[in-house]
């Protein structure tokens, strides 16, 4: 009998709020711009509201559950680089209701 297979190395995620307040905000344009910069092993998708309406538009990258608050396209560039690249969160960005 031959050993079961080994699970993949879970993948990180990165959601953006897509519900009515974070899109009205521009969540459609950072989504784009996330997906627009794709990065191996990093799924990027939108997601339903992440419950912090008036924040937006949220970003949580996971695993971690780190969390962006008030995200333009034009600062996804470094999250993408700093954060998911270089594994530092833009501290400037976080969302200071949970870090």
């Amino acid at each position: 009998m031959s050993a079961p297979p080994l699970s993949p190395k879970p993948t990180r995620q990165i959601l953006v709020c897509q519900h009515r307040t974070c899109r009205k905000q521009g969540a459609a344009k950072v989504l784009a711009a996330f997906q627009a910069l794709p990065v191996n092993g990093v799924t990027v998708s939108g997601s339903r509201c992440l419950g912090e309406c008036g924040n937006g538009p949220m970003v949580v990258v996971l695993p971690e559950e780190t969390w962006y608050c008030r995200v333009h396209p034009d600062e996804v560039p470094a999250v993408v680089q700093r954060h998911i690249k270089d594994g530092q969160p833009v501290k400037a960005m976080l969302y200071q209701k949970y870090h």
